[in-house]
């Protein structure tokens, strides 16, 4: 199976992904909603592969990489992209590139939400896989 991804071999990108906590909200069951939807022939591969070109950037330059499979064109494997929104931060939220990032985030004093996003680099497929509470407040 082809890797989506560039870099060094083994690259970790370990903590660029929230830890899961009580309070997530998951969207395993709507995932799966979109993934019969287009099996079916309900919705377009248009439709489903619609990711942004800057967001199929972030899956290369600052996703967590996985080992699952893309499901739409099932060549390459998906990454995981995670934006935090919240007070102090631009409208169009920031992109976690780096660990120490994210555990500055966690330790801020505001509530801020973070969305892990599963992104197909290759063919654009992206789903919103969960969203975590960040912050002390």
């Amino acid at each position: 199976m082809a890797s989506g991804r560039t870099g060094h071999a083994g690259e970790a990108r370990q903590g660029l992904v929230p830890a899961r906590r009580s309070a997530d909200v998951d969207y395993r069951l709507a995932r799966q909603n979109t993934l019969n939807a287009w099996r079916s022939g309900n919705l377009s591969r248009e439709l489903v592969c619609d990711a942004q070109p800057m967001l199929r950037r972030n899956a290369v330059a600052c996703g967590t990489p996985s080992t699952e499979t893309c499901p739409i064109c099932e060549d390459f494997e998906v990454a995981y992209v995670t934006y935090v929104f919240g007070p102090r931060l631009p409208a169009h939220g920031r992109c976690i590139s780096t660990p120490g990032e994210l555990g500055r985030l966690d330790a801020r004093p505001h509530n801020l939400s973070a969305y892990v996003v599963e992104v197909c680099a290759a063919c654009g497929w992206n789903h919103l896989v969960r969203i975590t509470a960040l912050g002390r407040g």
